[in-house]
């Protein structure tokens, strides 16, 4: 009897410790994979994505589209009928530096011209905004942003911003040409002409006569870099706005 006692009980211990062991390797491998998956998970967090982490080169590529959507948006608006005119945001007043030129001649029966010549001020600046996209859309590809995590985790307008303070003086030298053949388009200078010319012979006034070309070159400027940052906005608040693949993986990465 003895003879069959000790085999079993040896194949039972065996057979414990080959459980035991077994377990054991079981628990170390959960434990390895737990460890693991809190690790991606605190990188991921880190990150503001579920994904793998964007590099700053994706970020930029992301920026640079939402400038691109942004300002293809922006000069449509701007250059339809009255998208200066009748946008109190962008529209574009009587030159304030001759501000007593409009209230001198508007008191001797000139009010009609003077509101035609701000008319077409607001039509020289849509006639512009026609021809405005391909001169932003130039400059957006000619960035060279460092950080692109800066920009994207800066303020609601920080990429429109960064886009204004590097490029404006370029933007406004090509824009510049593209307002003086508007301007000419829409017969400005027609409605302008007997105006100051009435004005500077009111004795004792001293003589202006604005830069227009200059003037509505500044405030359509403004007001196209205005509708990019509302542009900008939607693309970092609303993810319908994100039409593109990078526009999702990069705005989508904000925590807000």
């Amino acid at each position: 009897m003895k003879k069959y006692i000790f085999p079993t009980l040896a194949l039972l211990i065996l057979t414990i410790t080959s459980a035991s062991s077994q377990n054991l390797q079981q628990r170390a491998e959960a434990a390895k994979a737990a460890a693991k998956a809190a690790a991606d998970k605190a990188q991921n967090a880190k990150s503001g994505t579920g994904k793998t982490p964007l590099s700053n080169d994706q970020v930029i590529t992301g920026l640079k589209d939402a400038l691109t959507i942004g300002t293809n948006n922006s000069t449509g608006i701007a250059s339809k009928l009255d998208g200066f005119y009748k946008n109190p945001k962008l529209f574009i007043p009587f030159p304030p530096e001759a501000k007593e030129v409009k209230s001198r001649v508007d008191a001797i029966g000139m009010k009609s011209q003077t509101d035609k010549f701000v008319m077409t001020l607001n039509r020289a600046a849509e006639e512009a905004a026609k021809n405005a996209a391909p001169v932003f859309i130039a400059a957006v590809k000619g960035m060279s942003i460092g950080d692109g995590f800066t920009i994207l985790k800066g303020a609601d307008n920080a990429a429109t911003q960064y886009l204004k303070d590097n490029t404006s003086a370029e933007l406004i030298q090509k824009f510049t040409p593209i307002v003086k053949a508007a301007i000419d388009k829409v017969e400005v200078t027609k409605y302008w002409k007997p105006i100051i010319t009435k004005y500077n012979k009111i004795p004792m006034v001293q003589k202006q006569n604005p830069d227009l070309t200059a003037y509505v070159t500044q405030k359509a400027m403004v007001g196209l870099f205005m509708l990019i940052a509302e542009e900008e906005l939607k693309i970092r608040k609303d993810p319908a706005a994100r039409v593109t693949d990078i526009l999702k993986n990069v705005f989508g990465s904000i925590i807000n």
